[in-house]
């Protein structure tokens, strides 16, 4: 499967300044195998070494962190010489290694020719002992599920990919195109963007197993929780994290802490909701008091909306049936909102990896999502079918004079004056297509 992130790590390859790359996020993003296919196409090998499944790693880290000496030790353990520039190490996990992560300093300090990735659980690089990481020392790179153009790639419909991504105007689509576009689209919804569960869809097209793929993945999620959250704190993990699809089938998609426990506050239910931001498990949209620049300096960190790292988890979550959501049938409608929002909120964060904001004008005008863009503030508006009325998005607009509003529905593409109309599916453009003159 294509993952865009490849195209980072050649970018990574090839660079003159290159350090030590970091690549972190939830756990079953990804990341190993990318690393892997990575190593294999663009190196002569591949020098692979997971300290989960091998603790013993570890001891060459311990006492003076020298470079020359861990890669001479490795090269021996490995069986196989270690060669800068012609080889990539690639050090799995290393959040099992609070030494290894703290030597990623030194090998970009003393052999910058190495060629050396890491990759490990975006939690457990956040609880890093103090003084192991490796700050100023490494590069980032951040991988989520799957977009719904890396969907796209992966299901056998490169061609709508392709084609996707050569639109650069708001013209329509003729509509064989539109509805073969929403039809792939409502499977997105179900099957989602992690990596096991797309391959799965792929190789069989049985949504069943997918679903039992992603109830897998939920289990692993609620395991990690006894194994790194202190013990006070994971029952408050498992009741913020289970209650997100009920928050978000809400009118109100706010999250109340109330809701999880009578005279429950957010202080009460901090450090959960730190820790599963931490995980990745959870993306969070923080209300504006106002929509200007820098959309952080007015945002309310106590009042916000929480949405799952991935539409199909969400969807698991809520014990959707995989055929309804693919149909959308009308049983379905009442949380295809929610679903479609976390859907949207998942795409913005993998393609921008920025904080998700949203609007509300004393609860009579609400948008979904506030986008910064160069100098300009453009309101996005989600809905999940084809009902273009968008009485928040011109209240919006006339507060605050918008030069653009954008609203994503399943209708074709359109623009109105300084309204646009961006179908679901081509969320991935936004927002510089709704800037084209």
């Amino acid at each position: 499967m294509q993952r865009t992130a490849y195209e980072n790590l050649l970018t990574w390859k090839l660079s003159d300044e290159r350090k030590p790359l970091l690549m972190i996020g939830a756990r079953q993003t990804g990341k190993t195998h990318l690393l892997k296919a990575f190593g294999t196409q663009e190196y002569d090998s591949l020098v692979y070494f997971n300290f989960e499944e091998d603790p013993s790693l570890t001891s060459f880290f311990d006492g003076r962190l020298i470079p020359s000496e861990i890669i001479r030790n490795l090269s021996v353990y490995a069986g196989r010489p270690i060669r800068p520039g012609r080889d990539l190490i690639v050090f799995d996990e290393i959040q099992a290694s609070n030494n290894a992560l703290k030597s990623l300093k030194f090998f970009h300090e003393n052999s910058p020719a190495l060629h050396i990735a890491a990759a490990g659980s975006l939690l457990g690089i956040t609880l890093s002992k103090a003084g192991s990481f490796p700050v100023g020392k490494v590069e980032f790179l951040n991988l989520f599920p799957m977009t719904f153009r890396e969907f796209l790639d992966a299901a056998g419909a490169s061609h709508l990919e392709q084609y996707l991504s050569s639109i650069n105007e708001c013209n329509p689509l003729p509509s064989p195109l539109h509805r073969q576009f929403i039809d792939y689209l409502r499977t997105y919804y179900a099957t989602g963007g992690m990596p096991e569960a797309v391959a799965c869809y792929t190789n069989t097209k049985d949504l069943v197993a997918v679903r039992k793929i992603q109830k897998d993945i939920l289990i692993a999620y609620t395991l990690d929780f006894a194994k790194y959250a202190a013990g006070p704190d994971i029952p408050k993990l498992s009741m913020v994290w289970e209650a997100i699809p009920k928050q978000l089938a809400k009118e109100n998609k706010k999250f109340i802490f109330s809701n999880l426990k009578k005279s429950a506050r957010l202080r009460d239910f901090e450090k959960a909701l730190v820790w599963l931001e931490k995980s990745g498990l959870i993306l969070k949209s923080c209300r504006l008091v106002t929509a200007k620049q820098p959309l952080s300096a007015y945002c309310e960190n106590n009042i916000f909306k929480l949405y799952a790292l991935d539409i199909g988890l969400l969807g698991a979550m809520a014990d959707l049936e995989p055929a309804i959501m693919v149909q959308g049938d009308l049983i379905f409608r009442q949380f295809e909102g929610a679903l479609v929002e976390n859907y949207v909120a998942q795409q913005l964060k993998a393609q921008q990896n920025q904080e998700l904001y949203y609007w509300q004008s004393s609860g009579t005008a609400e948008v979904d999502f506030i986008c910064a863009y160069s100098d300009l503030v453009i309101p996005l508006e989600v809905k999940a079918g084809i009902n273009p009325k968008s009485k928040s998005l011109k209240f919006f607009t006339t507060k605050y004079d918008s030069n653009i509003a954008v609203r994503a529905t399943l209708l074709n593409f359109k623009q109105e004056s300084r309204l646009v109309n961006i179908p679901l599916y081509a969320i991935s453009l936004f927002p510089e297509i709704c800037l084209k003159d």
